[in-house]
């Protein structure tokens, strides 16, 4: 019988990204969307994730397992530290888009630098990485840097403005670091944009990483 996985989203726009991956990727696993725009606007409110905002995510895991999915992906970087807290309650894999990524920065670089367009996810993937880089016995130093407006530009529809605000602090922060890591999903289109010369260190992004990961854990489900 062909596996499920639940996707949970703020925000529409990655929905396509994510859908287009798994389709390539593993495509005899069915994908289902839960999308709640409102879990990442009211953590950007109180410039923190609430106790509401954590209990409402962990609600859609629970119903994402009771609709018959085999694994949950939470697609939001802001709501990553949900997972860790939500796993014991729930019966099926939850998955954080991260930390496949954080994994792969921590084996790959011991100077990571860090981007996002938001601090609410900027603090909480710098976290995650220091945190797998202590389980894997590994010093590292990380440099985190937050592109001011760019989520504005991004909210607004102002692709141009965002690429070009991400762009800048991307190619700024190759001078220093061995690895770079985008801490939000929507953040991967500025890697394609970049040209080979740009491109003078390594650039992480979450989405096909994650889907990677979310493959390997399906596949060794019962």
């Amino acid at each position: 019988m062909a596996k499920t996985l639940a996707l949970i989203h703020t925000a529409t726009s990655v929905v396509s990204v994510f859908t287009k991956i798994s389709k390539e990727i593993m495509p005899d696993v069915k994908i289902f969307n839960i999308i709640d725009e409102s879990l990442l606007n009211n953590t950007i409110a109180a410039g923190k994730l609430t106790s509401a905002t954590m209990w409402r995510l962990a609600s859609y895991i629970k119903l994402a397992e009771e609709a018959g999915a085999n694994a949950v992906m939470v697609t939001c970087s802001s709501l990553g530290p949900v997972v860790k807290a939500v796993q014991p309650f729930i019966n099926i894999p939850v998955m954080r888009v991260d930390q496949a990524m954080a994994d792969k920065a921590v084996l790959m670089g011991s100077i990571i630098g860090v981007i996002a367009t938001l601090s609410t996810t900027l603090d909480p993937t710098s976290e995650l990485i220091k945190s797998r880089a202590i389980l894997k016995g590994k010093n590292i130093k990380l440099l985190p840097i937050l592109c001011n407006g760019a989520f504005n530009a991004f909210a607004s529809g102002d692709m141009e403005a965002h690429d070009r605000i991400v762009t800048d602090k991307i190619i700024m922060l190759m001078r220093k670091v061995d690895i770079i890591v985008l801490a939000q999903a929507s953040m991967s289109r500025v890697v394609n944009k970049l040209t080979k010369k740009d491109k003078t260190v390594h650039i992480l992004s979450s989405p096909r990483l994650a889907m990677e990961w979310a493959k390997n854990i399906i596949s060794e489900l019962p």
